[in-house]
């Protein structure tokens, strides 16, 4: 199973989405709040390359960026992709 991993804020729509969109697809995934953590938002800006924005994602370390990028894949047919992908790594 891949690892994915999110950061996110409580009331951020575009977290809410990227979430949805796991659980249609019945992935899990961990999720941390930078708001309820502080410090996860200097780790978030140094794994995302200064990315401030949240939702922030990575699977299996690989940055996907925010909810755009994710769905972006998903509409590509490429998020299948990386997560049939990332089963063999």
């Amino acid at each position: 199973m891949p690892k994915i991993e999110m950061y996110s804020s409580t009331f951020c729509p575009y977290c809410i989405r990227a979430k949805m969109l796991f659980k249609k697809k019945n992935l899990e995934f961990v999720e941390y709040n930078i708001e309820s953590d502080p410090e996860r938002r200097a780790e978030m800006m140094q794994r995302g390359n200064g990315a401030r924005t949240v939702p922030q994602i990575f699977i299996n370390d690989r940055h996907v960026g925010g909810c755009d990028e994710l769905y972006d894949l998903e509409r590509r047919k490429e998020l299948s992709v990386w997560l049939k992908n990332s089963q063999t790594t």
